[in-house]
């Protein structure tokens, strides 16, 4: 039997009762192997399509959190249906808690909490140009995710 890990580490941070899943064929499945290593609610605030998805759980596989092929490919199925791109909202920069920043705009906790603290001593962000000022962020990354971004 082939084992993959599974997006656990992902599906993280926040405290979303199972029951707040959507109903569906890999509910269950979500819910047991997700939780073995961290709350559900992570589930809520990651939004991608399949591939994005499947590169994330690929990703999960390199950190040794284990799921059967079967298991693994219904939890995919269910992310994609359940949590698509295109259900993703822009973040709100100036109001976003560390986990909406890390979420929304896939930064590490490090430039999440830089972007609070720069917020909080220098005031709200006007443009892009000025969360660009924040120095743990990369400028082509919030280029790139610039359609995310709202002030």
């Amino acid at each position: 039997m082939t084992f993959r890990p599974l997006v656990v580490m992902v599906l993280a941070s926040f405290c979303l009762a199972a029951q707040d899943l959507p109903d569906g064929p890999g509910r269950a499945e979500t819910e047991r192997l997700c939780k073995q290593c961290h709350e559900l609610s992570r589930v809520t605030s990651m939004r991608q399509d399949r591939d994005g998805w499947n590169a994330t759980m690929t990703k999960m596989a390199a950190a040794g959190m284990k799921s059967n092929e079967k298991d693994y490919a219904t939890v995919l199925s269910y992310l994609s249906e359940h949590f698509p791109a295109d259900a993703v909202m822009k973040v709100n920069v100036n109001t976003a808690s560390a986990i909406e920043l890390e979420s929304g705009l896939s930064l590490r906790r490090s430039q999440s909490a830089a972007v609070i603290a720069y917020r909080e001593k220098n005031g709200p962000f006007k443009s892009l140009e000025d969360l660009k000022k924040v120095p743990e962020l990369d400028a082509g990354m919030l280029e790139e995710k610039k359609n995310r971004i709202a002030f």
